[in-house]
C-alpha cells in the first residue's frame, strides 16, 4: 500500500534526473532548498546511482568517467541549493523579518524554524552559511536570516555552495557505491523503491507535523 501511494513521487524524481540528467538534479535540490520536502537524502544518492550507471554527463562530460559523474552531480546539486536559497534570502533582505513571518505561513514555515536559524547564524557568524549547509532542517533555512543581515550576496552564495558541495558529493557517492553493489545484493536493493518511499513519507509526516504542533501553540 505505501509503494502504491509514494511510487508517483519516486518515479517523478527518477523520471526528471533520469530525462534532464544534472540540470534534473539541480532542479529538485533547488525545490529542496525552497523549504519544499523533496528531501537531498533521496535526490542525491539516485544521482550517484545514475552515475554509476554512466548517465550523468554534461555536454558530453564525464562520459566513461564514473568519477567525474559524481562530482558532476554534487556540482549540480550543490549549484542546486545556491539557486533554491535565492527566493527565502531576498525575501529577508528586503523584507525583514516580518515578511519573513508573513510569507512563511504559505510554505509552512513557522518561527521554530526561523528562530532556530536565526540563533545559528548568530552564533557562527557568516560561516554559519557553510556549517549549516551540512545540518538538517537548519541547511533548509539558514537563508532566511543571512537575508535579514544583507549578508553580502556574493559571500553568501559562495559560502551557500562551499557548504552545500560536500553534503551533495557524499550522498551521491552513497548512490554510487549502493549501485556498484547491485549484482551482489540485488535481493535487497529490489526493495529500494518501498525503503526511499518509506523516508519520503516519514519526512514529510514530520513536516507537516511539526507544522501542524507549532501553528496549534500560535
Amino acid at each position: 500500500m505505501l509503494q502504491k501511494l509514494l511510487a508517483p513521487v519516486v518515479a517523478w524524481m527518477v523520471a526528471v534526473m533520469a530525462a534532464a540528467g544534472p540540470l534534473g538534479v539541480m532542479l529538485l535540490m533547488a525545490i529542496e532548498s525552497a523549504c519544499i520536502p523533496l528531501p537531498s537524502e533521496v535526490i542525491m544518492p539516485f544521482a550517484g546511482y545514475l552515475a554509476f550507471q554512466g548517465k550523468l554527463t554534461f555536454l558530453g562530460l564525464g562520459a566513461g568517467n564514473p568519477v567525474a559523474q559524481i562530482w558532476i552531480a554534487g556540482i549540480f546539486g550543490a549549484l542546486g541549493c545556491n539557486l533554491g536559497s535565492i527566493p527565502a534570502y531576498e525575501i529577508g533582505a528586503w523584507g525583514g523579518r516580518r515578511a519573513v513571518e508573513k510569507v512563511g505561513k504559505y510554505v509552512w514555515l513557522h518561527t521554530g524554524h526561523l528562530d532556530q536559524a536565526h540563533r545559528f547564524f548568530e552564533r557562527f557568524g557568516s560561516e554559519a552559511i557553510i556549517l549549516g549547509r551540512l545540518l538538517p532542517v537548519v541547511r533548509t533555512f539558514i537563508a532566511l536570516p543571512a537575508g535579514i543581515a544583507k549578508m553580502d550576496r556574493t559571500r553568501f552564495h559562495l559560502y551557500t555552495f562551499a557548504g552545500s558541495l560536500p553534503w551533495c558529493l557524499g550522498l551521491a557517492w552513497i548512490g554510487y557505491k549502493l549501485g556498484e553493489r547491485w549484482n551482489t545484493l540485488g535481493a535487497y536493493f529490489h526493495k529500494l523503491d518501498a525503503v526511499i518511499g518509506a523516508l519520503i513519507l516519514a519526512g514529510v509526516a514530520w513536516f507537516v507535523y511539526d507544522h501542524l504542533k507549532h501553528r496549534t501553540r500560535g
